[in-house]
């Protein structure tokens, strides 16, 4: 939210404000910005935006507030889960006068507009209630807590779907996640009931264990293998083996084999009863335990022990496929410091990353991670970026210098000041934004849970038509037909296809994090299959953005000097990288007593009193406005124009470098077969066209105002193929309403960047254009494995049933269809997690 000011005419008293405001634990996010006029933040709803101002004004009584100004809102929400219901609430939003720029974000889960100050929030919420009633929304700061909690015990995908459904249910839980693949559940409450996790698990599986994350501590990866099944089974087989070879007849036959069948499938049946008690039937434990059962039933006493036994040896595999897998995703993530040498008085201590504080420092000796980030304040050494950026060169810092956490200290000592608590760090940010990536399914995903759900109970009915209905119509024997309805039985779990799909996804994600890439979620990493369209920001993304001044040229009798020196005073309050550039080509110190009156304004420059005197900065649209009469100029390089005293005194080139990688990562595009390369700039034509041609752009739209290339890839938007998917590639910060609105917004040189991480949907940690085609790759090799891995599945179980209908297979073969297939299609989702990339 944004109040815009006036009579703020101090750097000073702009800050006095921030810190006053900041104080108060219901806003944050604070920035007063003296340059713009404005006063931004996050709030909660129990502060009204009156107390407010008035806090203002009790720091600054000459601050008046600007009421015909529009801030912009992003209202989070939850339960919109249907585009074309997304597209009604933002069309009767946009009906609204007293509402701009509405954009309702179904991919984001967000609706954004402009409105006044004094809007009233309650009822847009109400109104949009009335139109979509399973709409909730989240408020920015702390109504809804989102907590990630490790699940111990977990060691069947279709129980994990179970989990993640029975959580759903719970009033009190706004939305849960459970990843199987690194036995995880993410949790978002509406109220504070922490202990609901819990007692949903103790109602599921005895043996769920539940256990907050705490990301300050080393994650480690405890094993889920249960060794009693080993146990159980070699026991078992060897009271077989001791019937089979003593030739055991009759009545002692019988028992020996119901006692080895009891030893082998006693925690199936446990589990079994207890299920049957909850309600809970169609999971493994109730399909294989009746099937066996059953088989004992009717005299198929030593093919039902050998079932149980083969099972309980496959799942033991299966067990530990999936913990190997979980063992190699989180060595990706294994970036914590277990502890911070924390300098104090002298001495060192260590402590928890958790308890250190902003300000205090910490001291890294050669081969320890840097637990928080901070500012070097004594020693140089060089850096092991590799688990943040995937790049394996060494990084030098000094004195000075910010330090990311995460990062290996390769060479010598060095003492940091800490800058950020352990929450707020890059390495918090990085794991919370890859651990909850599984919040965000693909639709694969979405399509196989669902499938499983019906697959099962569809296949056991089946079973129970087989086993009677041919008997009966037929006046044939029940025996065959009721051993094959056993095949369908044990033929109809679908762990194969619920744990190879999202533990493919995951070693995408996990693939790309090593190469230095963030994708928030497996649906992004899906629609990268689809891209036909990449369009680009310039500066910063195509080009370095490091501007120098190249040329300059004055007139009406100024100087070089005073034109330098001019334009450097009306740049002073600026943070942009061309007026950075320009103070920097000054290199004096400036006098801020002879600066009043400073206004940006927006697409145009800057208008500011020097001297008493009104100078105006920027391009010519600022001059054409005021009256100034100057010559164009057609030269490339951004131009910054000068009038000074209502006359023109001249003009300033600054110049960009395009990025060593850009040529290299078009022409990857182009090879991958990305149809359409497009760059968006506020630069003049001259610029964009020399850009476009020396990295291989195919079009571009140059001279946009900000609201201009949101309107701009809204017209890309709605003239894309069917099925096809947009990438807007930005900084993060001053893209994010691009960002937001594309199928794929993509944030380049993510490191350290709140607002690259809170705004795209993949960060690229480096600024190398060419990681977006590595990022392209991992997602067509992912969705070929999973692929795969679903087909692998599908014609093996419906090969097996058809088998055994026709009295072929027998239920052997049909526990390899099984859990055989389960483990194969493990092991082929952990193929991703080894691919290149490159």
């Amino acid at each position: 939210m944004k109040l815009k000011v006036s009579g703020l005419d101090c750097v000073n008293c702009a800050m006095d404000i921030e810190n006053e405001l900041k104080k108060d634990k219901r806003l944050s996010d604070v920035v007063v910005d003296f340059a713009s006029q404005s006063i931004s933040f996050n709030k909660q709803d129990d502060i009204s935006i009156d107390e407010i101002k008035a806090k203002v004004v009790e720091v600054e009584s000459d601050v008046s507030f600007v009421e015909d100004e529009k801030s912009k809102y992003i209202l989070n929400i939850k339960g919109l889960d249907c585009a074309n219901c997304a597209m009604e609430v933002e069309s009767e939003l946009k009906k609204k006068e007293e509402l701009d720029n509405v954009v309702v974000d179904f991919a984001s889960q967000k609706i954004i507009f402009n409105a006044s100050s004094n809007i009233d929030l309650d009822k847009i919420k109400k109104e949009v209630k009335d139109i979509e009633p399973d709409v909730n929304f989240i408020d920015g700061n702390s109504s809804v807590n989102k907590f990630t909690y490790n699940v111990g015990g977990l060691d069947c995908a279709s129980c994990a779907a179970d989990f993640e459904r029975a959580l759903n249910e719970q009033p009190e839980i706004e939305s849960a996640i459970v990843d199987f693949a690194q036995s995880r559940v993410i949790i978002e409450y509406s109220e504070r009931d922490y202990d609901v996790v819990e007692k949903v698990a103790s109602q599921m599986e005895d043996d769920l264990v539940i256990s907050k994350v705490d990301r300050s501590k080393k994650d480690v990866i405890k094993s889920d293998i249960d060794y009693s099944l080993i146990w159980s089974v070699l026991i078992s087989a060897l009271i077989v083996a001791i019937t089979i070879i003593f030739k055991f007849e009759g009545n002692l036959k019988f028992g020996a084999y119901l006692v080895a069948y009891i030893i082998a499938a006693y925690d199936v049946l446990i589990k079994l009863v207890k299920n049957l008690v909850k309600g809970k039937v169609f999971d493994e434990n109730f399909l294989m335990g009746i099937a066996t059962v059953a088989a004992f039933a009717i005299g198929e006493n030593l093919e039902a022990i050998a079932v149980i036994v083969f099972y309980k040896v496959g799942e033991f595999m299966q067990q530990l496929a999936v913990n190997n897998s979980r063992r190699s995703i989180g060595g990706l993530m294994d970036i914590k410091a277990e502890y911070a040498n924390l300098l104090i008085d002298g001495k060192i201590r260590q402590i928890d990353p958790n308890e250190v504080k902003i300000g205090e420092h910490v001291v890294i000796k050669p081969g320890e991670k840097i637990p928080l980030d901070g500012v070097v304040i004594e020693g140089t050494t060089y850096l092991d970026t590799k688990a943040l950026t995937g790049e394996s060169k060494a990084v030098k810092v000094e004195v000075g210098e910010d330090v990311l956490s995460g990062s290996i200290n390769t060479d010598s000592m060095i003492t940091i000041e800490v800058t950020k608590v352990f929450n707020d760090s890059t390495v918090a940010k990085i794991l919370d934004l890859v651990e909850n990536s599984s919040a965000n399914k693909a639709p694969t995903e979405n399509f196989i849970t669902k499938f499983a759900r019906v697959y099962t109970p569809i296949v056991v009915i089946i079973a129970a038509l087989v086993a009677f209905l041919p008997p009966i119509i037929l006046n044939q024997e029940f025996y065959p037909w009721i051993y094959k309805a056993l095949i369908f039985l044990v033929i109809s779990c679908p762990c194969a296809l619920v744990i190879s799909v999202p533990l493919g996804f995951f070693g995408g994600i996990g693939n790309a994090s090593k190469h230095g890439i963030l994708i928030k979620g497996a649906n992004y990493l899906e629609a990268l299959n689809s891209v036909d369209t990449v369009v680009f920001d310039k500066t910063g993304t195509l080009t370095k953005g490091d501007f120098a001044v190249v040329e300059s040229e004055v007139f009406n009798g100024y100087t070089q000097e005073q034109l330098l020196e001019i334009t450097a005073y009306a740049e002073q309050y600026s943070n942009h990288p061309i007026a950075t550039s320009i103070k920097q080509a000054y290199n004096k110190d400036i006098d801020l007593s002879r600066i009043s009156d400073y206004q940006e304004i927006s697409g145009q420059g800057i208008k500011v009193n020097i001297d008493g005197k009104v100078a105006l900065a920027g391009n010519h649209l600022l001059l054409q406005n005021n009256g100034i009469e100057f010559e164009k100029v057609e030269k490339v390089g951004t131009i910054v124009l000068l009038a000074y005293d209502n006359k023109y005194v001249g003009y300033t080139i600054v110049a960009d470098e395009i990025k060593e990688n850009a040529v290299s990562g078009i022409k990857d595009l182009k090879e991958l077969g990305v149809k359409n390369l497009i760059m968006l700039t506020g630069d003049n034509e001259v610029v964009a066209e020399d850009v476009a041609q020396k990295t291989g752009i195919t079009k571009f739209f140059a001279k946009l105002l900000p609201n201009d290339k949101v309107e701009r890839f809204e017209e890309l938007e709605q003239n894309k193929e069917d099925g096809s998917k947009i990438i807007f590639v930005g900084d993060g910060i001053n893209d994010a309403p691009v960002l937001a609105r594309a199928d794929v917004g993509v944030a380049m040189g993510g490191v350290g960047s709140d607002a690259a991480i809170e705004s795209a949907d993949m960060v690229i940690m480096t600024d190398e254009i060419t990681k977006i085609g590595t990022s392209i790759r991992i997602a067509k090799f992912t969705r070929k494995i999973v692929t795969q891995n679903i087909a692998l599945a599908l014609i093996v179980k419906l090969g097996a049933l058809t088998l055994g209908l026709f009295g072929i297979a027998t239920i052997w073969e049909a526990v390899i269809a099984d859990v055989g297939v389960a483990i194969v299609a493990i092991f082929n989702a952990m193929r991703v997690l080894k691919m290149k990339g490159d």
